[in-house]
């Protein structure tokens, strides 16, 4: 979007070449369609609109797709986030309009005072104004679907689960350690911990946090997956097991959850219209070589026909 706003005057250009001196007749009316559609108020509404949402949560989308991922800063991410979303649904018209303007007047685009009823197709529609429709119509309305699609992806639960992990960090000498928090992620897992385990759980941090502060060994750790290889190599997840417990649950989380993200994906990727009447069999199967592509990179062509062959008796050898 970005390019697009930099590059209109370009892109308006090459459209009306196309519209003069198209091959065929159906580009040069696609040209026009565009080329009209693109000189309209609405587009310019729809196209800052979106280009300042994508900036906001570019910065946090970047982070979430990091391979050696940082709670702590993802947690803060998403709280400033959703804040700075829901400052410009508050506050953010004004500003955005007075960009549109700007843009309008810089590429000759009509523009509306919004002070005057607004009309649809030439016709006034009904009695709201032009500062009423863009601003409920179309402003509130993008935001607002934003904001819960934000919500329905870090819920507040989600976002409180993310925050007691990371109080297992071992960053800036376990700065982020909080025996409150861990003890609320215990009980995210019942099944895992008993009332007894619960109990002593308590104890089992507050000795563990000691120990491990005053061990020089674990002052320049980077994550939970060094602090828990290093547990493993102190011999420290023998003496402290429920923490240990602990540990393995949050590594697994992220990982449990990117694979069922990755499945979803896949499955809108393989279960199109033209294969609405897919069978199980064959939907798990295509699933795995969707999913597992880097391993199937090791499979030669020769293996799936000693594979095929073997799967029963044929007449002749493939």
């Amino acid at each position: 979007m970005a390019s697009l706003i930099a590059l209109f005057p370009n892109v308006i250009e090459v459209l009306q070449y196309v519209e003069e001196d198209g091959d065929n007749g159906f580009s040069r009316t696609q040209a026009t369609g565009i080329l009209s559609y693109l000189k309209t108020f609405d587009f310019v509404m729809y196209l800052h609109l979106m280009f300042h949402i994508l900036q906001v949560t570019d910065l946090l989308s970047r982070a979430l797709q990091k391979k050696d991922q940082d709670i702590v800063e993802a947690i803060s991410l998403i709280r400033g986030t959703k804040q700075l979303l829901q400052t410009f649904r508050e506050s953010g018209l004004d500003p955005l309009l007075k960009k549109m303007y700007s843009f309008c007047q810089a590429n000759g685009i009509a523009s509306l005072d919004m002070a005057e009823y607004y009309k649809k197709n030439g016709r006034r529609r009904t009695n709201i104004t032009n500062r009423h429709y863009y601003e409920f119509d179309i402003f509130n309305t993008v935001v607002d679907m934003q904001l819960q699609e934000f919500g329905d992806r870090f819920s507040e639960v989600g976002t409180e689960l993310l925050k007691n992990i990371a109080a297992l960090s071992p960053c800036d000498s376990f700065s982020w350690f909080n025996v409150s928090d861990l003890l609320e992620l215990s009980k995210f897992y019942p099944y895992d911990f008993d009332c007894m385990e619960m109990i002593a759980l308590e104890k089992e941090l507050n000795m563990y946090y000691v120990i491990v502060c005053q061990d020089e060994r674990f002052a320049d750790l980077s994550g939970i997956a060094e602090l828990a290889r290093l547990m493993v190599d102190t011999k420290k997840h023998k003496t402290y097991p429920l923490v240990y417990r602990l540990l393995k649950l949050a590594l697994v989380l992220p990982v449990a959850t990117a694979t069922v993200e990755r499945c979803f994906s896949a499955m809108k990727i393989m279960k199109t219209d033209l294969r609405n009447k897919i069978g199980d069999e064959f939907l798990n199967v295509a699933l795995i070589c969707t999913i597992e592509k880097e391993a199937l990179l090791d499979v030669t062509s020769d293996d799936v026909v000693s594979q095929f062959q073997k799967m029963k008796t044929r007449r002749t050898q493939l």
